[in-house]
């Protein structure tokens, strides 16, 4: 008996361990070798190839593509049709199999519908890609990043509201009140 739910559309290959009380919905494919930490959910129609890893509670929206050589820290969340590639140079007729750029998306981020992380850049922890943005390049913790190629344009909180530091370089998120400093284009939450 299986710890976790797998609606009976999946498919689930062999060697693929999957966490307690995860969610895996209609037509979603779980290829060799997987890990899925616990809590997770997978959306319907979700590819996750080959020897990826994602963290506890990663939460993966319908459509979304995983492919090898992605790893996934805990709770990060990923939006509905999102990218992710594996290869910078692909070509149908080259077999490219075996040297897949490798990305990792931090603790917390959340990536936002349609985006497209291009393969090699990192995502550091409680980043915020939006909508249809398409990374090309890495990004830094708790950074907002919008558009076509993907630009900073400020700070999120890890509760994900838009940060506004003062002349201190200090900021509090209107939601939680935690208090974050930013130094040298570094932002760090602050201990209470």
């Amino acid at each position: 008996m299986n710890d976790f739910f797998a609606h009976e559309t999946a498919v689930i290959d062999e060697g693929c361990s999957i966490g307690k009380g995860s969610k895996i919905w209609h037509f979603s494919h779980i290829m060799p070798n997987c890990t899925i930490g616990e809590k997770c959910n997978i959306g319907q129609n979700v590819v996750v190839s080959p020897e990826v890893v994602l963290g506890k509670n990663v939460k993966v929206q319908n459509n979304v593509s995983i492919y090898t050589g992605v790893t996934c820290e805990d709770d990060v969340f990923l939006g509905p049709s999102m990218v992710f590639t594996n290869v910078t140079n692909p070509r149908s007729a080259v077999n490219r199999r075996g040297q897949y750029t490798k990305t990792n998306v931090g603790k917390g981020a959340s990536i936002g519908a349609n985006a497209t992380i291009v393969c090699g850049h990192d995502i550091g922890k409680f980043a915020f890609i939006g909508a249809g943005a398409v990374v090309t390049k890495n990004v830094p913790a708790y950074a907002l990043v919008i558009g076509n190629p993907a630009k900073q344009t400020g700070w999120m909180s890890e509760y994900g509201h838009r940060l506004e530091f003062d002349q201190s370089g200090f900021a509090i998120c209107p939601e939680s009140q935690e208090k974050y400093h930013l130094v040298g284009g570094i932002v760090k939450k602050l201990k209470p």
